[in-house]
């Protein structure tokens, strides 16, 4: 168990069933009045996030969430399966868990699986991922000096933005929090 008064930044409990993350907190002790602790915090599987003042005595069950890297093998309509590295073990896992930004993730990549008591709330794919494009119109020299954009489809099906001068065939690095082309990798 944990009071309030112990808060720190990034610490997971759990509140009324639901497991929140500590963004900011701040102790105030006001002139009249008893003591409170007055907490931001996060719902971790949810996304939430909410503005609570505590009495600096309220008690919490502390909360571990597990963090595992498990490679993403195949899907099977809407179930994900992805592999244990240790065990070997294939988990499948639900498409509506998957963010939208899965869309960047292609077979054989490692993931972030976030589980709390043994039930999977999320899928965090790699910041940053080398595809190769599949369609786009041919590039054409000189156009490298303008921020014009043409739309690229990657080897995931996925369309994005691109400069002119990509070529079917070229492999980019994209991130995956934004959806935006970075940069042609070497060959």
């Amino acid at each position: 168990m944990i009071s309030a008064s112990d808060f720190r930044n990034g610490m997971t409990f759990e509140m009324d069933g639901q497991v929140m993350q500590v963004v900011e907190f701040q102790h105030v002790k006001p002139g009249k009045g008893a003591a409170f602790v007055r907490t931001k915090m996060k719902n971790v599987i949810t996304g939430g996030v909410t503005e609570t003042s505590f009495n600096p005595t309220a008690k919490f069950e502390e909360a571990f969430v597990e963090r595992k890297d498990m490679e993403y093998s195949y899907n099977d309509g809407d179930l994900y399966y992805f592999m244990d590295p240790e065990t070997y073990d294939l988990v499948p896992i639900d498409g509506h868990v998957l963010g939208d930004n899965f869309r960047f993730v292609k077979e054989n990549m490692t993931c972030k699986i976030n589980s709390y008591k043994g039930k999977i709330f999320s899928v965090e794919p790699p910041t940053f991922v080398e595809l190769e494009v599949t369609d786009t119109d041919p590039g054409f020299r000189g156009d490298t000096a303008t921020n014009v954009t043409k739309p690229a489809t990657l080897e995931t099906g996925t369309e994005i933005k691109v400069p002119l001068f990509i070529n079917p065939g070229d492999r980019i690095k994209i991130d995956t929090r934004t959806g935006e082309y970075l940069e042609r990798c070497k060959a």
